[in-house]
């Protein structure tokens, strides 16, 4: 068994294969816990809009949950990048 390590959701597709909403959503989850570095609630709030958008219900929760400690423009921004992400995949 193979393990990959996936610190871009760019990087997420394996051949001509989409990032999966569960991918997606541990995106968020890392961006959110800061995993690779300190926390961003945009990245991680992007992330999960997306995977919420695939079919991830978890990430509507958590989307949720993070947008309470954030901005209005904070909010904003990420759904930008969530819209640019989605235009380019």
């Amino acid at each position: 068994m193979a393990r990959f390590e996936i610190h871009s959701a760019d990087m997420a597709a394996i051949g001509e294969k989409p990032a999966t909403a569960d991918i997606l959503f541990q995106m968020g989850m890392d961006s959110a816990c800061g995993r690779h570095g300190d926390a961003d609630l945009v990245t991680a709030h992007k992330w999960f809009n997306i995977a919420a958008l695939k079919g991830n219900a978890e990430a509507v929760r958590y989307r949720k949950e993070i947008s309470c400690e954030m901005s209005s423009t904070q909010i904003a921004e990420a759904q930008r990048s969530a819209r640019e992400w989605l235009s380019m995949h």
